[in-house]
């Protein structure tokens, strides 16, 4: 999710309105969309601050009129691996949310080549619009190493996604803009595991958890075996969930978020990839809510594949403003 600390909407949710920017996307094939929009375009010349590489790239059109933060992020990874030597995979970045992006106008994303080791190299991407930046990362590649094997298990007795309802057979027919478009042109189907944020939770099922568990992956096949592609775009789902367990906890939904009852906006995101990902498999993301205190919340989630191996490591803190309990 890409807002400001100032910006009271964000992403699922929206605001209701229909986004004011480019063609929309078709609704048969968003996927294909979100991979057009990830093929960046080099830009000739210097960054603004003499950064190494630009390129250049549009946005999908999500339910708010904004650009979504995980594209952003998505974006800025591809951008710097377009400058590490052959055969280095990203493995951690670190990035933190400054403005709200513009359906309006291209994004730019300007790299500075930090180092090249023996085996690592470090960059960092700057996202760029109207002279200013909305997106600040600083990620780490690395060759393929052998090395010690360590691995959290994935939880035991988790329903398996067939088994469990998706999000778009939930909200389908839904007459909120929003909800509707989660339905029809999300490029990924999601399967909460005992149920999901989009609607309003019903107060008889007592406390709400501060934990989660969602199966997720692209609606179709990518048509792709670039391991720096499914990377990245594991960086573009995620964030559409980082900030579900605290919501959960706080026994609120999405659609209070694009009402306008519970201002929401992510702030820095950091990832860790452990193994190679494919997002057009399904993937289980078992979240938890750390902490939440002075309008902020610490969201944190493992990533596994089905047959129960790691993948992934993240965390995202928000703005989360609640009244004080």
């Amino acid at each position: 999710m890409d807002r400001t600390a100032d910006d009271p909407t964000t992403i699922p949710g929206g605001d209701g309105e229909s986004p004011a920017g480019t063609t929309s996307p078709p609704t048969s094939d968003p996927l294909g969309h979100l991979l057009e929009v990830l093929d960046l375009r080099p830009v000739d010349g210097p960054g603004p601050r003499g950064e190494d590489d630009v390129f250049e790239g549009d946005s999908v059109v999500g339910p708010a009129p904004r650009a979504y933060g995980g594209q952003v992020l998505a974006q800025a990874i591809i951008a710097a691996a377009r400058t590490v030597p052959q055969g280095r995979l990203i493995h951690s970045l670190h990035g933190y949310f400054l403005r709200e992006g513009s359906l309006e106008a291209p994004i730019g994303f300007a790299v500075e080549r930090l180092r090249d080791g023996r085996s690592f190299s470090a960059r960092r991407s700057h996202a760029m619009q109207f002279g200013r930046p909305i997106l600040s990362m600083i990620a780490s590649f690395q060759e393929d190493q052998p090395g010690f094997e360590l691995t959290t298990p994935m939880p035991d007795d988790v329903p398996a996604p067939g088994e469990l309802p998706s999000a778009i057979e939930e909200l389908t027919g839904a007459d909120d803009s929003a909800r509707a478009f989660w339905a029809e042109r999300s490029a990924f189907d999601l399967r909460h595991v005992g149920g999901s944020l989009y609607l309003p939770r019903d107060p008889s099922a007592g406390e709400a958890p501060r934990t989660q568990m969602v199966w997720m992956r692209a609606r179709r096949p990518i048509g792709s075996d670039d391991q720096m592609l499914h990377r990245a775009m594991l960086a573009f789902a995620c964030d559409q969930i980082m900030l579900e367990p605290a919501l959960r906890a706080a026994g609120r939904s999405w659609q209070e978020v694009g009402g306008g009852k519970v201002p929401l906006a992510s702030l820095d995101h950091a990832m860790w990839w452990h193994r190679d990902v494919r997002a057009d498999e399904w993937l289980l993301y078992v979240q938890g809510a750390a902490s939440a205190q002075g309008g902020r919340a610490l969201g944190h989630a493992r990533v596994y594949t089905q047959d129960g191996t790691l993948v992934a490591s993240m965390g995202q803190e928000g703005m989360m403003r609640l009244p004080a309990v």
